[in-house]
């Protein structure tokens, strides 16, 4: 590992495998458990670099293949990489553009060299490789950039599975190889479906390629909530105490709690600001849709104990009239609530879990859903 990258664990709770650290990059650090906002486009949609600092943001991502495509990764780096071009310096993560092989399954071919999509843009072809992959995280320059991977969506067979985790092995060994940044760190993906045992597999072929750190992919495809947790706590085990842990495209509160409790150190979702630019707040575990006419005359904050600018300045009134006018001020500001919210969440848990009292007071999320 390079040694501007680092992890240490600083406490752990007696009761569960959560656990408080620091994890180094060369842009700052990252104190886990924490939630990270995705940039798809090196932005956080609606929301100003200044602003998001002010949410408690420390780590943002930003989208391999969507950056390729628009505005190009050479434009990037003659910005001055993506910490430049998009005003953020603090620390950054790329993920790799394997996303896309699962969700635009529409219009991509996947063979053992890599696979091919057609540009919505303009329909030319993108050969997307193990090797490309990286190519385009190293000149974009993020902190933590991802290995290339298969995400097999959900339902599949055990074969269909087992043939795209075998894929993502062997493309990570293809990355690896095309890596050529030190001050850039390469984690790997492991996949496996909701078969335990491919998972377990899985990780343990990756951490003996002893990397700076390891994700847990190809969750949230549809399946219900009970696999994700059972996946999770099969797979992270496995995975190296001294490495931070990092659990792709999950951002609902009960879904962090019991990873964290697992032993998952990052997390990131799209869901506070696309459920922003629908209306819709995150209030103490609840979804509240501001066009609803309970609000019309409501001049209290969203949450008194928030301290984000929204609660801090505006009420409930005021943003019933902002998202029922389809002002984007709304989105702005509910953007910049429902983030802060899911960090501050993971910053109570951090809490908790160094005073040793996690368990005892995140008891209910712990829980499995009511009607599960």
């Amino acid at each position: 590992m390079s040694y501007k990258f680092s992890f240490q664990c600083q406490a752990r709770c007696s009761h569960t495998k959560a656990r408080v650290g620091v994890f180094t990059t060369p842009h700052g650090i990252v104190e886990t458990p924490r939630f990270m906002p995705v940039g798809t486009l090196a932005t956080v949609k609606t929301v100003t670099p200044a602003q998001l600092r002010d949410t408690g943001a420390q780590m943002v991502l930003a989208n391999t293949y969507h950056l390729h495509l628009r505005p190009g990764e050479n434009i990037v780096a003659s910005g001055g990489g993506l910490h430049k071009f998009m005003g953020w310096n603090g620390p950054m993560l790329t993920d790799s553009g394997g996303f896309q092989v699962f969700s635009l399954s529409g219009i991509r071919k996947i063979t053992e060299e890599g696979a091919r999509f057609r540009s919505p843009y303009d329909g030319r072809v993108i050969e997307l490789t193990p090797e490309r992959s990286i190519q385009i995280q190293n000149a974009l320059g993020a902190d933590v950039i991802m290995a290339f991977d298969e995400c097999p969506p959900y339902p599949a067979s055990r074969e269909e599975v087992e043939a795209a985790t075998g894929r993502t092995y062997r493309w990570l060994e293809r990355c690896i190889k095309a890596h050529g940044r030190a001050d850039q760190a390469l984690f790997g993906i492991v996949q496996g479906g909701v078969y335990p045992s491919l998972r377990q597999e899985a990780a343990k072929a990756l951490v003996d390629l002893d990397l700076p750190g390891y994700a847990i992919g190809g969750v949230s495809v549809g399946e219900p909530a009970a696999l994700i947790e059972k996946i999770v706590k099969v797979t992270t085990p496995i995975l190296p105490f001294e490495k931070p842990r990092y659990l792709m495209g999950v951002g609902t509160y009960r879904e962090m709690t019991q990873a964290i409790a697992a032993g998952v150190d990052l997390f990131d979702c799209v869901i506070p600001t696309r459920w922003a630019r629908h209306g819709t707040a995150m209030v103490s575990g609840e979804r509240w849709n501001l066009k609803n006419a309970q609000f019309k005359e409501d001049f209290t904050p969203l949450d008194e104990s928030c301290p984000c600018y929204t609660c801090q300045n505006f009420s409930r009134a005021y943003l019933c009239h902002l998202v029922k006018s389809r002002e984007i001020l709304a989105y702005t500001l509910l953007s910049i609530h429902n983030i802060t919210e899911l960090i501050r969440f993971t910053q109570r848990i951090r809490e908790a879990i160094a005073s040793d009292r996690f368990a005892e007071e995140f008891a209910d999320w712990l829980a499995p859903e009511p009607d599960s």
